[in-house]
Formats: C-alpha cells, structure tokens, sequence
C-alpha cells in the first residue's frame, strides 16, 4: 500500500508540473521555397531554433520546393497575417524568378510585409582544377580564344545571369549549361563535363578547401574572410560583375505593424547572440537590415534586375 501511495504522490507532483510549466503560445511555420537541406533550409533551422523561446512558440520550418519558388511564396501570400506564417526568402526566389516567369496568383511585391533582411551572401566563382587557370583574367583570355561552358541550377538563377555579367562585361561567350539544380551542376564540374560556374560562397568553401576546384573570384564589391586572398570582380576591374544573393524574411501582406515589429526584434535578438553570429559567419552571411531598409532594397531591386534581366538576353524556362 505504500508503493502505490509513493507512485500515485510522484504522478501528482508530475501532473502539477506540467500544469505550472510555461506552455509554448502557438506554433510558427517558416515556410522555405526550397527543398530540405540547402543553405536556405539551414538557415531557417538555425533562426527557428533559436527564437522558439523569444516567440514562446513552436517556431518550425516547412520546406515547401518549386516553382522557382512559387509554391512557397502563394501559401505564405495567403495565410491569414496573424504573424504565425513567415517566409524565407532569397534573392532568387522573390525577385528574379517572378520577373521571369510573373506569378498570377500573388503579388511578389503587394502581397507581402518585409520584416527583416538576415543577410547577403557573396557568389564564388569556381572552374574545374584541370582547367588550367589560376585567375580570372587567365579565365577571360582563354574564353576569347576556347569554348568553355558553364553550369548553373537553370535560366534565370543568380548562377546563371552571374556569368551572363561576366560574359557581357568580358566581351565573351561562355556557353550555358542549365541543371536542374546546383547540385547536379557541381557534380558535373567535378566530373570535367563543364568547365566552371559560381554558386553561393558557404555552398562551394569546402570543395576549395578540399582542392577539389579551383577559385577565381567572389562577384562582389569586398573581399570575404572565410576567403581573404581571393579577389573580387571590382578589384578585377569588373565593377559592374556583382552577385550578393540575399535571405530575407516577409510575412504576409496586412500583417499588423506590431506583430512584425515583435518578430524583428527577435530576430535582431537572436542574431546577436554570439553563437547564432558565428554561424552565421562561418556561412558568409553579413548586412543585416531592418524592416525600413530591407523595403527599400527591395524596391531598387525590382526596379532594376528587369533591365538587367532583359539586357542580358535572359529567359525563363
């Protein structure tokens, strides 16, 4: 009789626990336009983790791929703007790809509230080890005088209009090869079946630090500390050759300003502690901005990648 009285006190006191443990508020979606385990998906796993115990929500991520994005920029357009749908976007999934293919279902400006830019990325320029080249002007010549190819993840990407920069700017024809994807195009230059392509810095570091290719240049205005003796398209003389893609966070359009500016202030939070901020480094990822000047640059953004787009000749699939 005792063992059942000691067995049914300790049930009590465990019942009265989780009666007085704080309880998690509510649960919060970061929707990812990109399929589980790239940079996108991690960074949301990252920033997921961390502000669970700021929003006293289940922050969780909800990786919802394809359509250059589109899948996961309508459902975060259409979810009630209650601040418990957010969107992780990028460079290439809220502006470049519905200037190329616009989205009749949602509005890539008008249907969302920017709520913080977490950061730019700088793109690496990488060519196969057997090339032959140890710089990018030696790359440059020998694109006058050889045909050489490059991959990226298909028309339209940063990979793609990057080197199409570089084409224009250079005076040279380096051939497109389009992938569907960034992996089966960095297998592929590993492989010697392209020649070279760039892709964002945290994705191609360990295929240089392993000497499994060769880097060339960051396409960007500053040179990167994960990289310090590489140089940059502006010191080459390429001022015009830059490609920062970017990681935003939006919610939906008609959200209240207080709720955005709570999820703000979590994330400023959150990336400020000095373990979120290492990370965040050691990925290359740096110009955080708040909601005020992420807007702003989205607006230049759309104002000016259509020219850009068109100029360069390049098209959506």
């Amino acid at each position: 009789m005792q063992r059942h009285r000691g067995g049914f006190f300790a049930l009590c006191c465990a019942a009265l626990l989780l009666l007085t443990a704080p309880a998690l508020a509510d649960t919060i979606k970061i929707v990812v336009p990109f399929a589980a385990g790239g940079p996108v998906d991690q960074l949301a796993r990252i920033l997921a983790n961390a502000l669970s115990p700021k929003l006293n929500a289940n922050v969780i991520v909800d990786d919802r791929g394809g359509a250059g994005g589109a899948i996961a920029s309508e459902y975060v357009a259409h979810a009630a703007p209650d601040g418990k749908t957010i969107l992780l976007a990028s460079l290439g999934s809220q502006v470049l790809s519905p200037i190329l293919k616009p989205p009749t279902a949602y509005d890539p400006v008008k249907s969302f509230e920017p709520a913080m830019l977490v950061g730019v990325v700088p793109s690496l320029l990488v060519v196969n080890k057997d090339l032959g080249v140890a710089s990018l002007p030696q790359l440059i010549n020998k694109a006058k005088v050889q045909k050489l190819t490059y991959g990226s993840a298909g028309p339209g990407t940063t990979m793609n209009i990057a080197v199409e920069m570089l084409n224009a700017a250079a005076g040279v024809k380096i051939t497109h090869v389009p992938y569907r994807g960034a992996a089966p195009a960095i297998n592929d230059l590993l492989g010697g079946h392209v020649d070279m392509l760039n892709a964002d810095l945290p994705v191609l570091l360990p295929l240089v630090k392993a000497g499994s290719v060769k880097a060339l240049a960051l396409f960007a205005e500053e040179r990167s500390p994960l990289l310090p003796d590489l140089p940059t398209t502006v010191e080459l003389g390429l001022p015009s050759v830059v490609m920062e893609n970017w990681y935003g966070v939006l919610l939906p359009a008609g959200t209240p300003h207080d709720v955005r500016d709570k999820l703000e202030q979590a994330l400023f939070a959150v990336i400020a502690e000095p373990e979120i901020k290492q990370r965040l480094a050691s990925n290359a990822i740096h110009g955080m901005l708040g909601h005020d000047a992420f807007a702003e640059r989205l607006a230049k953004e759309f104002s000016t990648w259509p020219e850009m787009i068109k100029k360069l000749g390049i098209t959506g699939e």
